[in-house]
């Protein structure tokens, strides 16, 4: 994904390419669909966008060890 804020369609390319799936493909339309309509993993998404924003935003500087933790809750290990 690029440096400018995700669309909807980075997102979804992101997810199926870590999957390793083509965006059209069975599973990204099931995870799409999913996600369209499941308020606890648009609630959970909500979350993690504004828990990077607020980390962009505020330039904020935490000790590594909370950083890793954070990367490892969310997944994110490979996007270092």
């Amino acid at each position: 994904m690029s440096e400018q804020k995700p669309n909807c369609k980075d997102v979804m390319q992101h997810i199926c390419e870590s999957l390793g799936e083509e965006l059209d493909s069975d599973k990204c339309v099931a995870i799409k669909n999913h996600l369209d309509s499941c308020q606890d993993c648009k609630s959970y998404f909500k979350t993690v966008e504004l828990t990077i924003d607020y980390y962009k935003k505020y330039n904020v500087e935490i000790p590594q060890a909370a950083h890793s933790r954070l990367m490892n809750f969310l997944d994110l290990n490979d996007c270092e």
